[in-house]
């Protein structure tokens, strides 16, 4: 079994980054809008605190778990929502130390998780180390919103092979959330990340290829960017079709971004 301390190192390393942004806003700034209709940057922080005690939750205490996953099955297309705007009601000194708090409390609960342990979600059981994947994921693509809102531009780090990770293990997934048959091959995916190393998923002769950045492709599945603006390519017309749906999260897409000339998207 791999040892999942990094990634469990990369995802305090992320939030860190994202504290460090957002720590010394006037409250005026924490009431900025992002590009998440509805969604100031309080919102923002607010929902990654509410998923990071609601992780906590499923790694410690799985009976008090699935009453929220019961509150969620009432409410499911509002319970996310509703969870961001009660956060962001609060103070924003209120709001940054909760999400210190819960995700510091969530850090110590998945290192101490005995191996093989799996802990219940939303969907299917998650291991420690994928739901700290799936907070990192989280974190960094909320993080792009509030940087996008400040004009801040991040310095890409190669934390993003876990999201990258995601969103090639999630292409069928994103086939079948729009009723579509997910194609029957695998596509080989090579993807430059920020160190100059060559991420490769996939087998090397496959017929159908999506190459280009990494940044560039994790901003693509995480719905931060249209692909009009983005440096991904893809050869074959199932690998085509799949760069318009891709998707590293659960759950309904939304809209996405608008493509930068201003086209709906």
């Amino acid at each position: 079994m791999a040892d999942p301390t990094p990634v469990f190192d990369d995802l305090r390393a992320e939030s860190d980054e994202l504290d460090r942004l957002v720590a010394g806003l006037s409250p005026e700034e924490w009431a900025l809008d992002t590009p998440a209709p509805r969604w100031t940057i309080a919102h923002q922080i607010a929902h990654l605190a509410w998923t990071d005690r609601a992780s906590l939750l499923a790694a410690t205490d799985a009976k008090g778990f699935a009453v929220l996953v019961e509150k969620a099955l009432s409410a499911p297309d509002s319970f996310v929502d509703e969870g961001a705007e009660d956060g962001a009601r609060l103070p924003p000194v209120e709001v940054l130390s909760g999400w210190r708090e819960g995700r510091a409390a969530l850090d110590a609960a998945l290192r101490e998780a005995p191996p093989g342990a799996r802990f219940p979600w939303y969907g299917p059981p998650m291991s420690a180390a994928s739901m700290a994947t799936a907070r990192l994921m989280e974190t960094w693509a909320h993080g792009q919103d509030v940087a996008d809102t400040l004009g801040v531009e991040r310095p890409p780090t190669d934390r993003l092979r876990h999201v990258a990770r995601i969103g090639v293990r999630a292409r069928d997934y994103a086939f079948g959330m729009r009723g579509l048959t997910p194609p029957a091959e695998e596509f080989r995916v090579e993807l430059a990340a920020p160190s100059g190393d060559l991420w490769t998923y996939g087998p090397d002769d496959a017929s159908q290829r999506v190459t280009g950045p990494a940044l560039d492709f994790c901003l693509l599945v995480t719905w931060r960017a249209h692909r009009d603006d983005l440096a991904v390519r893809a050869d074959g017309p199932d690998a085509d079709r799949w760069l318009d749906i891709a998707q590293a999260f659960a759950g309904p897409p939304g809209t996405g971004r608008p493509p930068k000339g201003g086209a709906t998207p």
